[in-house]
């Protein structure tokens, strides 16, 4: 309503300017109209006294209202700026969300890479560590096993020196039996059973020397014959064999350090030895 009340003054100011320029023009026009030429024609004219009145009022022209345009009221879009109001906050919110998921997407392509790079660097670290070790567990062992080599290479040496030091002892021992009483007494009762159990063939003569190896046990009993050496014929040689075997067992010596497992025998058709 105050909006109608202030538009209405300039409308009728309006109005007024238009109806004076309406009327300036029409008396304009009636005076620039040309009047007829008519003779002057003169006339008498009665005056009569006329009572004195008062002269009518002017007539006043009444003046035609003027037309006021109906002011419509405004309309009421206050709904439409609000439904405005909140695409445009939608439109807003969603853009800032928008941005935040990306930001989102972004940390958290920053972080999985990051956990990627830690996860990447704690398999390296344990394998490194896992490597190491494996080294330091192989150089141990490597270190027990050179340790057992250069013990088992003490006691081997050890073993054979003790080992050679019996053998050189029993070799001594050997060699002094050999030159010994009891050594003879030995072999002399070992030619005297096999001289006992050879039967000669005529085909030996005093010349005829076999060389036999005779193995036995430790009771004297006799595994193996072998004829080394012999000038004779078969008949002597098979003759030696056979009186060999047949003086299984043989003798035992009267103290065992004589023992010996393998014999060396030279035999003759006159003596053994």
């Amino acid at each position: 309503m105050a909006g109608q009340a202030n538009n209405l003054g300039p409308i009728s100011l309006s109005v007024a300017v238009h109806a004076v320029l309406l009327t300036a023009m029409v008396a304009a026009f009636d005076i620039a109209r040309p009047m007829p030429l008519t003779p002057m024609v003169v006339q008498a004219t009665l005056v009569q006294e006329i009572p004195n009145k008062a002269p009518p009022p002017p007539t006043v022209e009444k003046q035609p209202e003027p037309v006021v345009d109906e002011v419509l009221p405004e309309p009421d879009n206050s709904e439409e700026l609000r439904h405005q109001e909140e695409e445009e906050k939608r439109i807003q919110d969603a853009l800032i969300e928008e941005d935040r998921l990306e930001k989102l997407r972004k940390q958290e392509e920053v972080d999985r890479k990051k956990k990627e790079r830690e996860e990447a660097e704690r398999k390296k670290k344990e394998e490194e560590d896992k490597e190491r070790e494996r080294q330091e567990a192989e150089r141990k062992r490597q270190e027990d096993i050179q340790r057992q080599r250069d013990e088992n290479e003490r006691l081997r040496k050890d073993l054979e020196a003790d080992q050679r030091a019996e053998e050189i002892e029993d070799e001594e021992r050997r060699m002094a039996a050999n030159d010994s009483p009891a050594m003879a007494a030995y072999q002399f009762a070992i030619a005297q059973k096999i001289r006992r159990n050879w039967s000669v063939p005529a085909s030996a003569s005093p010349d005829t020397v076999c060389v036999a190896n005779v193995r036995q046990l430790a009771g004297g009993e006799i595994v193996g014959v072998t004829i080394i050496s012999c000038n004779g014929d078969e008949a002597v040689k098979r003759s030696v064999e056979a009186a060999i075997h047949r003086s299984s067992p043989l003798p035992r010596p009267s103290d065992p350090d004589l023992f010996r497992p393998l014999l060396e025998l030279n035999l003759r058709p006159e003596q053994q030895n």
